[in-house]
């Protein structure tokens, strides 16, 4: 199969964007709009989200068959569920448009990716 394979994508995706959040918390926050500033919160909350997208990564890539099927399952659940999230928050005002834009954006592009990944894997 010729181009880009959606599963290493995914999974080099959960593990940097998982690390940045663990690792730099205020700057990811800053990248999707967040200000860590006036909300403290920020990288605690940074820190979960990090962990929870390495695990899925790690999950992925220590599995095969029917338990990397339920790894990408999982996967494409928290992506909706935060894509979800986003537009929640944009919606009661807890973000503005642009960070609402960004969070749902990247939620909801990293659920697409997740269903090539599926469906690349043979994950029904």
């Amino acid at each position: 199969m010729n181009g880009p394979q959606p599963l290493p994508i995914l999974v080099g995706l959960r593990f940097a964007i998982g690390l940045g959040a663990w690792l730099v918390p205020r700057a990811s926050g800053r990248a999707f709009g967040l200000d860590p500033r006036r909300n403290p919160q920020v990288p605690y909350v940074g820190r979960l989200f990090g962990a929870r997208d390495v695990a899925l990564g790690a999950g992925v890539m220590a599995s095969e068959g029917e338990a990397r099927a339920l790894w990408l399952r999982l996967g494409f659940a928290c992506d909706v569920a935060d894509a979800a999230a986003g537009l929640a928050a944009g919606s009661r005002g807890y973000l503005g448009p642009v960070s609402t834009a960004l969070v749902t954006g990247a939620a909801a592009g990293a659920a697409a990716l997740g269903v090539a990944a599926m469906r690349a894997d043979g994950t029904r």
